[in-house]
């Protein structure tokens, strides 16, 4: 049994035209080599699989040929030195390859260096290199590979040619393998290898490390059903087959599918990004000049063209916003399937009848689809009825009603819209759930037209209608208000007050409110009547209390069973704390202290 070779070692370029996608580079590099214009160090970088170290090598080997042209028989190996800077990024391997350098070669023009993954030497060891590669000899040149250029120093960078090594694309990866599928005899489908390419992400390297998986599990036959199996990826019939059901409206049978998908393993982030993807595609058929952005086989290409034919441009871009929006919060959402259910409602409803509905973001009821059958691809599941929004929204324990005082803060032209906006949910609400089961979608439309209606006719605040409401408001605000004669008033002393405020003291700090807190102890209220005397050394202190005052004098009337308590709070700055700095500072304090150190200091005349 013959020892497997991997397919990106078997087929690894031994000329320059056998290298994919970097026509470019290598037609510099041949123009170089016969002009005799080459420089003595160049820097290939670019992402990884894209054929650095490939066109390294086939520089050294053709450099080193006396008339230029390359015979791959003849070996010039033991004038060409690989280094992995991964593994010896140190500066005694440098020192070594300096020290080699100076030796000419015995047979051949040049030693050729080669240094793959630069940017993992040291500081030092770049240091210790720069003089050598600034004025190398004539007998010595240096090829460094880096994936990661912007890690060298820029006077490295500054001694080298650079050449930018670009992603593969998916054409060109596709038709090398298709070249090494037929060399292999292998009846690889067109849009099998056009997924595989996909999924390498511009790496030609990858792409054989996958076709040869790929190939390990299929055999001879590469299918399309094969390597979406193998991968872990969803196929593009998918994604046409939900579009088709979207651009029917059949909600049903969309959940039904994605139902399917999910049982199967796939993730549904990467579900929604697919179907995204696949709406761009459909929108780049819509023109003619951007067909050719569009990366796809033949055939795939023809069912992109059908599809697109049955959508427009507002019915795309819709679609875009909404999966788009799904990709973004996928992430961050609790429960991502519901997310995508969500959103294919709502891509299902952005069309009924080949009218798209700009006025309302709604989703279709279910009312709507009580005829339409429904395909059960797996076996037969029941999903739980979804609860009302009704039910979402009641809360699980009773809750206080809001304060009158907290209602009388409230604006009255934002009641205004509320009070409008709830009219017509309240209406379109009994008039959508008391209809029959069978009602036609004729129906339908008619109460979306009359919710819109009435949506347009909002109670502005200047209208007489708003007006003569604004006023009905504040009467019902004024008979609600509970009259102030009947509250206590019963009388406290200053250490009922005090043992109340430093109650609520430390209330605050056992709630985590160290600053409010801290606010309450800068100074010891005085009780005057009912009215509590503050100070406080500068007013932002003030303004901090007058903001949270209202709780703090709710705590205290309750405890002392007193409403009429009030604050009286000013400034006093002589409050605040004299720091003291200089020496002059701290003498005069030791003499407020103790005038006799004053005395001390004049009997034996001394400095302060």
């Amino acid at each position: 049994m013959e020892p497997f070779i991997v397919s990106a070692r078997k087929y690894r370029p031994e000329t320059f035209e056998d290298v994919v996608g970097q026509s470019a580079i290598t037609k510099t590099l041949e123009n170089a080599i016969e002009s005799n214009h080459l420089a003595q160090a160049l820097l290939f970088t670019g992402p990884r699989g894209v054929g650095k170290t490939t066109c390294a090598r086939i520089l050294a080997k053709k450099i080193n040929h006396e008339s230029g042209d390359f015979d791959p028989d003849e070996d010039f190996a033991f004038n060409i030195f690989e280094l992995d800077a991964a593994s010896n990024n140190g500066v005694d391997q440098i020192r070594a390859i300096v020290d080699q350098v100076r030796i000419p070669p015995q047979v051949g023009k040049y030693k050729v260096y080669i240094i793959d993954e630069v940017h993992m030497l040291s500081n030092a060891a770049f240091n210790a290199f720069l003089k050598t590669l600034e004025e190398p000899p004539a007998h010595a040149i240096f090829i460094l590979a880096t994936t990661e250029k912007h890690k060298i120093i820029p006077t490295i960078l500054s001694r080298c040619q650079i050449f930018d090594f670009k992603r593969i694309t998916v054409s060109a990866m596709r038709e090398h393998l298709k070249r090494i599928a037929e060399r292999e005899g292998i009846n690889a489908e067109e849009d099998a290898l056009q997924i595989i390419a996909q999924k390498a992400d511009g790496a030609l390297r990858d792409s054989l490390s996958i076709f040869d998986r790929v190939v390990s599990f299929s055999g001879k036959e590469l299918t399309v059903q094969a390597v979406t199996e193998n991968l872990n990826v969803l196929d593009r019939d998918t994604y046409f087959k939900f579009t088709d059901l979207i651009l029917e409206n059949n909600i049903p049978q969309c959940l039904v599918d994605y139902d399917v998908i999910m049982s199967k393993g796939f993730d549904g982030h990467h579900f929604i990004s697919g179907l995204a993807t696949h709406f761009r595609d459909l929108m780049v058929c819509q023109d003619p000049k951007t067909i050719g952005l569009l990366e796809v086989a033949d055939v795939t290409k023809k069912k992109y063209l059908e599809q697109s034919q049955k959508t427009d441009l507002s019915f795309l871009r819709r679609a875009l916003e909404i999966s788009n929006k799904a990709d973004f919060d996928y992430r961050s959402s609790r429960n991502p399937r519901l997310l995508i259910e969500l959103t294919l409602m709502q891509l299902a409803s952005i069309t009924t009848d080949g009218e798209k509905k700009n006025e309302v973001t709604q989703i279709i009821p279910a009312t709507a689809f009580d005829q339409a059958p429904v395909q059960q691809t797996e076996a037969k599941k029941e999903l739980p009825q979804p609860s009302t929004p009704q039910e979402e929204a009641a809360p699980s324990n009773s809750e206080q009603p809001p304060s009158i005082e907290a209602q009388e803060n409230v604006d009255v032209s934002s009641s205004i819209e509320q009070h409008a906006d709830h009219k017509s949910a309240v209406a379109d609400a009994s008039e959508s759930y008391s209809q029959p089961s069978d009602s036609s979608t004729q129906e339908i439309e008619e109460k979306r037209r009359q919710l819109n209606e009435r949506l347009k006719n909002k109670i502005s605040n200047s209208s007489l209608k708003g007006i003569s409401y604004k006023k009905e408001v504040k009467a019902k605000k004024q008979k609600h208000k509970i009259p102030q004669d009947n509250l206590p008033e019963e009388p406290f002393s200053q250490e009922q007050f005090s043992l109340v405020w430093d109650k609520y003291i430390q209330h605050l700090q056992n709630q985590g409110q160290m600053i409010l807190a801290g606010i309450l102890r800068v100074d010891s209220p005085k009780v005057n009547g009912n009215e509590i005397y503050l100070k406080f050394p500068n007013s932002s202190m003030k303004k901090d209390l007058e903001r949270d005052q209202g709780k703090v004098l709710d705590y205290i009337k309750r405890e002392l069973r007193n409403y009429a308590i009030h604050f009286k709070i000013d400034v006093d700055k002589t409050v605040t704390k004299k720091y003291v700095y200089t020496d002059q500072d701290k003498y005069e304090k030791l003499v407020e202290k103790n005038p006799n150190v004053d005395l001390l200091r004049r009997t034996f005349e001394l400095d302060f």
